[in-house]
């Protein structure tokens, strides 16, 4: 054996191998730096390495065989020993080592630098990508369109839609990136739309496209980068990989992806993509749950979590799947049969296991903020939760409504507005968001941006209830009742469990008048207000005290909030909260003034606590103060200045603001102050009297363009 090594060393071939390792090393680092700045395929990456792994043999065989003389190579056992010069050849081998091993040591150090200098690893995103608005519209930007299935099992949908949902919730991770919403991307899904168009909708430069082929354990991913204007592929590959490697596939793909837009669009950075790993069954189940709960009705959602039973059952460590599950289970109190309370229970518990089991999983923080966000007291905490899911995925989309849902529910409408118009410049054809976007619109008086949004997008919803009904609110919002409700009753008889629906329906009755319709609704605010109106005065009592039970006490205040019920209002309220510091805190002002507090104001004042009764006043000033600072400028919220400001003696103000609610299409009881009991004290004004009989003349020219019967006093 030692003699064996002494010829080697005599030979040469440790010299040479070390030699090639340090050339191909060299060689291997150049090609890195060459594939993305010659725009090569990422493949020949992987070329080079294997031909110098398979090159190496050969060399060391190389070495032992033959020698270099002056004479030229000779075979080894042709060569005189007296006459070798393999030590000289040595000699030249160490000065080419040590050349290679400095250019080697060179490129050690060049890479420790730039990674000192441009190391981005994402573990935290800043605050600005909570809003997607918050990119610059220079900024790159980017849609992962749906994945066609090539199987041969068209039941693989979910699988190949599932591929291209991680590749978008990857990418999302990337700071300065913008990344189009998975709702609207999904709108092209198995339609031959010109890419220009879709890149027009969807305000993104480029788009990923690909197909995914799955047959018994294999897979075959191809994916392509293309430029929007004109259609150029930046970048193109495909990926034969066993399944088991799903997870490796996906954060190749992202990489390559990446890889190519820091080429031609991003600073250059490093950033470290990484998919929550799991079994390929387990992950089969998870990706088809979740396109179950997309579907948003009870069936689909049920499906979802039995679905989800079983992949936490085969991998109890798969938190993403128990996320998911307790979003689905929250959903359900929503769209399905379950109580609040075990949907509250089930969902909690299911959220807090894969919280517990992956602390950063945004999945698990937005399942919190729902949580929390169907508490009423609880708003700060859905705030906190949901900020904290978007901090870790910008990319969720209805996690950025949630919170929108959470600030308003809050009274902290300010930040609604961005949060929504952000989520329309991610995701523009995503439903929900058009439709608190038009609310949204519709409270600041900015209805001609509601119609322009809505003739944006409803062409690729056709015939669309949520399309018809968000034109029924425009329309309400602007006192055309009669225009707006056929759209309304349209959109709920195609979706009559839906409650958004049937509360606008009840709006549209009530402002016609239609109590006995009304009383057909499961809106409890407007089944009562008509079990009142219509003289049903047990059953109405009935439903405020079940209401209020519930956490809804409208109805009670409602009920109560006269001169002879303040005694009784007064009662309740002192009864159940300490001051109105804790009342604020659970019954905050919304988009329509602070009428609630009005109503305390009220009842206080009826009672003669003075001192309660000008707290009250100076916490509803605030609050309309702030909305009208914010741009709100609805009918309701002038109705409630009008009280404000009837209550403060200063009737001048008090009419010329309920002056401006009718003129812009509010309609009340057929005797205003019905409804409004401040306003009881202008009714001798002949000013007041003049707007009433306008606002009755409006109605009724509502009811005649129904086909109604007018209605008087």
């Amino acid at each position: 054996m030692l003699e064996l090594i002494v010829e080697l060393k005599r030979r040469n071939v440790f010299r040479v191998g070390v030699a090639y390792l340090a050339l191909a090393w060299v060689i291997i680092q150049i090609t890195d730096m060459a594939v993305p700045a010659l725009n090569l395929p990422p493949s020949l990456q992987s070329i080079v390495f294997y031909i110098g792994v398979i090159g190496f043999p050969f060399a060391a065989l190389l070495a032992w065989a033959f020698e270099l003389t002056p004479d030229g190579i000779k075979r080894e056992h042709e060569v005189d020993r007296s006459q070798s010069v393999t030590h000289v050849t040595g000699r030249k081998l160490d000065f080419v080592i040590i050349g290679l091993m400095a250019i080697a040591l060179s490129f050690v150090v060049w890479d420790a630098y730039l990674r000192e200098a441009n190391e981005e690893v994402i573990t935290e995103i800043p605050a600005a990508a909570i809003d997607p608005a918050a990119v610059e519209p220079t900024a790159a930007s980017i849609a992962v369109l749906p994945f066609v299935n090539m199987s041969a099992d068209k039941d693989q949908e979910f699988f190949s839609d599932g591929i291209s949902e991680e590749l978008l919730n990857l990418l999302a991770r990337v700071p300065g990136l913008k990344v189009a919403g998975r709702t609207s991307s999904f709108a092209f899904k198995g339609k031959d739309t010109d890419l220009r168009e879709i890149g027009s909708m969807l305000n993104v430069d480029n788009i990923v496209e690909g197909s995914v082929r799955k047959s018994a354990n294999t897979l075959r991913i191809t994916a392509q980068l293309i430029n929007v204007e004109d259609g150029y592929h930046l970048w193109s590959d495909t990926y034969d990989r066993e399944l088991t490697d799903v997870f490796a596939i996906q954060d190749e793909i992202a990489g390559a992806i990446l890889d190519q837009l820091k080429a031609h669009l991003l600073k250059d950075g490093k950033v470290v993509l990484a998919s929550t790993r799991t079994d390929s069954e387990v992950y089969d189940l998870y990706l088809l749950a979740r396109q179950r709960i997309y579907a948003r009705n009870q069936l689909s959602i049920e499906a979802a979590v039995a679905l989800l039973d079983s992949a936490v059952g085969k991998d109890p460590k798969y938190a993403p799947a128990y996320a998911q599950r307790g979003i689905a289970y929250l959903l359900l109190s929503h769209y399905g049969t379950l109580s609040e309370q075990e949907s509250q229970q089930l969902g909690k518990q299911d959220v807090d296991k894969a919280l517990a089991l992956d602390p950063n999983l945004a999945e698990g923080w937005a399942g919190l903020g729902l949580y929390h966000l169907g508490r009423p007291k609880e708003h700060q905490q859905a705030i906190e939760m949901l900020t904290k899911a978007l901090s870790i995925n910008p990319s969720l989309i209805d996690a950025s409504l949630w919170l929108s849902s959470a600030y308003g529910n809050a009274g902290k409408h300010a930040e609604t507005l961005p949060l929504l118009e952000g989520i329309s410049a991610r995701d523009p054809l995503y439903k929900p968001g058009i439709g608190n976007l038009v609310a949204t619109y519709n409270v600041r008086g900015r209805q001609d941006e509601s119609f322009a949004l809505l003739k944006r997008v409803s062409p690729y919803f056709p015939n669309d209830p949520e399309m018809l009904h968000n034109q029924a609110t425009i329309l309400f919002s602007l006192g055309r009742y009669a225009e707006g409700l056929p759209l309304i009753e349209e959109a709920y008889q195609k979706r009559p469990e839906d409650d958004v629906f049937a509360m606008f329906l009840g709006v549209g009755l009530f402002s016609t008048h239609q109590y006995e319709r009304m009383t057909q609704l499961s809106v409890p605010f407007f089944k009562f207000y008509a079990q009142k109106k219509l003289g049903k005065r047990n059953e109405a009592t009935l439903l405020a005290q079940e209401q209020a039970a519930k956490g809804n006490i409208g109805p009670l205040f409602d009920l109560l909030g006269t001169v002879d019920g303040a005694e009784k209002l007064i009662q309740y309220l002192e009864t159940r909260w300490a001051d109105l510091d804790t009342f604020q805190t659970d019954y905050p002002h919304d988009f329509d003034g602070y009428p609630l507090m009005l109503q305390v104001a009220f009842a206080y004042r009826a009672i003669g606590n003075q001192e309660r009764f000008k707290d009250a006043m100076t916490r509803v000033r605030t609050a309309h103060d702030r909305l009208l600072g914010e741009g709100f400028d609805h009918f309701l919220l002038y109705t409630n200045e009008a009280n404000y400001y009837a209550m403060t003696g200063d009737h001048d103000k008090a009419i010329a603001k309920l002056d401006v609610a009718v003129s812009k299409g509010y309609i009340g009881d057929l005797r205003l102050a019905d409804m409004n009991r401040p306003l009881m004290a202008l009714e001798d004004d002949p000013r007041f009297q003049a707007i009433q009989r306008r606002m009755i003349e409006n109605l009724n020219a509502q009811r005649a363009a129904l086909g109604l019967e007018p209605a008087g006093l």
